[in-house]
């Protein structure tokens, strides 16, 4: 499971009998990456093991960061009461596995410690950067890649999901939020000669009807030779 939002709560190791294992990756603690975990069914079933994948910090460990959420006022259950056998572990410029993948996490540039995440399957790519902010400087995105955050996780993946938020215009008033826009994101994509993007971290002031208004301006405006499109609830795709 990437990351902790509120679609937690539609899944169940249930729904697979054989799971008593859920790993869970945390690419940063900011709150719309943690509200989901209070409302996930694993981590109130005692035969399930679940472990918990997150950046470390130079100064609070993932344990008390996770906890400033999971007790109360914010919560009422306090993380060491989770009947689950919870298993942390801290992260950073890493390399582990789980299960048959093989799985790489680095730095990137968000505010405060946030990682992305690279996933190797046995023939296939996908890397997850859901908040980042590669373009940062005077002219944007530096043209040599060994340079870019980030670049070393999307390099040549089957599929990117990355940062999108804001239109290029919205980010000339947003620079240093952590952020990426439409355009950066297309290039970054680019430069990292990824087969596939998926444009994600959808800004909340953008309604769906906004959203197809502006990814059709993208397509009229931008032509590269991967494949890109918006990021919807609900979507599956097979890689």
């Amino acid at each position: 499971v990437l990351d902790g939002g509120s679609g937690m709560q539609q899944f169940t190791a249930n729904d697979i009998p054989s799971t008593r294992r859920v790993d869970i990756l945390l690419t940063h603690l900011h709150l719309d990456h943690i509200q989901g975990p209070g409302f996930f069914k694993p981590l109130f079933d005692p035969d399930t093991e679940v472990h918990i994948w997150g950046p470390a910090s130079s100064s609070v460990s993932l344990h008390s960061r996770l906890s400033r959420y999971l007790s109360p006022p914010l919560f009422p259950v306090l993380i060491r009461d989770l009947p689950c056998k919870l298993i942390l572990h801290e992260i950073g410029n890493s390399e582990f596995d789980i299960g048959h993948f093989r799985i790489q996490s680095a730095y990137v540039i968000h505010p405060g410690s946030t990682v992305g995440f690279r996933i190797m399957g046995e023939k296939s790519v996908f890397t997850y950067i859901p908040d980042h902010e590669p373009a940062l400087g005077p002219k944007g995105i530096i043209e040599d890649p060994k340079w870019i955050s980030g670049i070393t996780l999307a390099a040549h993946a089957d599929i990117l999901y990355h940062d999108a938020q804001y239109t290029g215009k919205e980010y000339l008033d947003r620079k240093g939020w952590g952020h990426s826009s439409m355009e950066d994101a297309l290039h970054f994509a680019h430069l990292a000669e990824v087969k596939q993007l998926l444009m994600g971290h959808h800004d909340p002031s953008h309604s769906d009807e906004k959203l197809n208004q502006l990814f059709e301006e993208l397509k009229t405006a931008h032509s590269y030779q991967f494949q890109y499109q918006l990021a919807v609830e609900g979507m599956e795709i097979d890689i």
